[in-house]
């Protein structure tokens, strides 16, 4: 006697079959509404957190010391965070990560509120949270494939990145409100409120999870390796990613000031930032409605249109088209995200799924610190134009030649359902 088998089928009630809609499961909508809620707490943070130090300070370096105090625990403890998420159930993981997030950032806002900071203190909450985002962020993933059916997920991940696009776009305006009206310390204060919402409502979500079997810290770590390694369309792309990543850090370096000295002021890159939100969320609204046949090659493809706005500042063009250049760039990202997470999560074994994702993260957010490092040197010694040049035909170039991969070009969306096709199980 035999049964018949699909990644799917373990999924838990009220994460209906044939939903045209993710947002009508109620697994999924509570997963959507928490990430949503963190998603605005933290596009707050930023603003808050660099005038809270430079008040308490009036120290760049201190501020590049708190923010690096947040980022490399993070970047060092991501692999680890996708053994515990495989390891675990993801809700779980993704509560406890709110908890303690939420518990960091009601610190350092009492810290703010109550009067003269430490800035010790802040940036060994910053530690907390940096390795508690470790933990966290490779459990999103292992969240949408457990709540939502493969043929759905990629309408989830456009959905989850149309909500971070909104956040980005309306998260500056509402901490300079907070920040006037009542100070940075209650920025942190909305933010904490927002992960203890998060964390209420992942508490009520039921989430298929298939465990591993049970090994040392380094077997599964080097498992989750040899899931990237074997998968050429995958460590391909992360490749791509990676440099993606690096010359974003590149124009964010240079830009700033190629927009006040040569294209009208500080206006004028607030005007590019908002546009590339706004691009951002047309991107994913986009890959939420369209089904590619051959999702790596157009999610690639796409995230290459970058070079636009590197070689639109690199000459400077006129700000329009250097805005205009700017929201496609970032159309391009917005709608690999959806299409490259929902290839992995329909692809990737789910008792791997979150380890895989960790290297995928490590890979990219490491290359930012590099391009912060490697841009002012540049600069200096080629000069503005030739770095964003030149980065603009690496990002392109890496992009559009993953298309000579042979493993990203057979990698088909009928391909993928053959993969997940069931399987006789005894």
């Amino acid at each position: 006697m035999s049964a018949r088998v699909t990644r799917s089928a373990t999924l838990p009630p009220g994460t209906g079959g044939g939903v045209a809609n993710p947002l009508r499961q109620r697994a999924f909508l509570r997963v959507f509404l928490g990430r949503s809620l963190s998603l605005v707490g933290d596009a707050v943070i930023p603003a808050a957190l660099a005038l809270a130090v430079l008040r308490a300070t009036g120290s760049v370096s201190s501020l590049a010391f708190v923010l690096g105090c947040a980022m490399v625990p993070k970047l060092v403890l991501l692999p680890v965070g996708g053994v515990v998420a495989d390891r675990l159930n993801p809700r779980s993981v993704a509560v406890g990560t709110d908890l303690v997030r939420c518990a960091m950032q009601l610190f350092v806002g009492l810290q703010l509120v109550g009067g003269e900071p430490s800035i010790a203190l802040i940036a060994a909450a910053e530690v907390v949270g940096g390795a508690a985002s470790a933990f966290a962020t490779p459990a999103l993933s292992p969240l949408v494939s457990g709540t939502v059916i493969a043929a759905q997920r990629q309408r989830a991940n456009s959905l989850l990145g149309m909500a971070g696009s909104v956040a980005r776009l309306g998260g500056p305006g509402l901490a300079g409100l907070l920040i006037w009206a009542a100070g940075p310390g209650w920025a942190f204060m909305l933010d904490a409120a927002t992960f203890a919402a998060s964390a209420a409502l992942l508490s009520a979500v039921r989430v298929a999870h298939v465990p591993p079997p049970k090994r040392s810290l380094k077997s599964d770590l080097m498992e989750g390796w040899a899931e990237v390694r074997s998968r050429e369309w995958y460590w391909t792309s992360l490749i791509a990613h990676g440099i993606w990543y690096l010359t974003a850090a590149v124009l964010m370096v240079l830009g700033p000031a190629i927009a006040i000295h040569s294209l009208g002021g500080e206006g004028i890159w607030v005007a590019v930032l908002q546009s590339g939100s706004i691009g951002a969320l047309v991107g994913a609204l986009l890959a939420g409605r369209v089904r590619v046949r051959r999702p790596i090659v157009a999610g690639n493809l796409a995230a290459g249109l970058y070079f636009l706005p590197l070689l639109a500042l690199a000459v400077p063009a006129p700000a329009p088209v250097v805005i205009v250049a700017y929201g496609v760039g970032m159309a391009g990202l917005g709608f690999l995200g959806p299409v490259f997470e929902t290839a992995v999560q329909n692809t990737i074994p789910e008792q791997a799924l979150a380890r895989v994702v960790s290297y995928d993260w490590m890979m990219s957010l490491g290359a930012m610190p590099l391009g912060y490092l490697l841009a002012p040197l540049a600069a200096r010694a080629w000069g503005d134009g030739a770095t964003l040049t030149v980065s603009a035909l690496l990002v392109g170039g890496a992009c559009a030649g993953t298309v000579a991969v042979p493993g990203v070009r057979r990698f088909t969306v009928a391909a993928e359902r053959h993969r997940e096709a069931p399987a006789e199980a005894h």
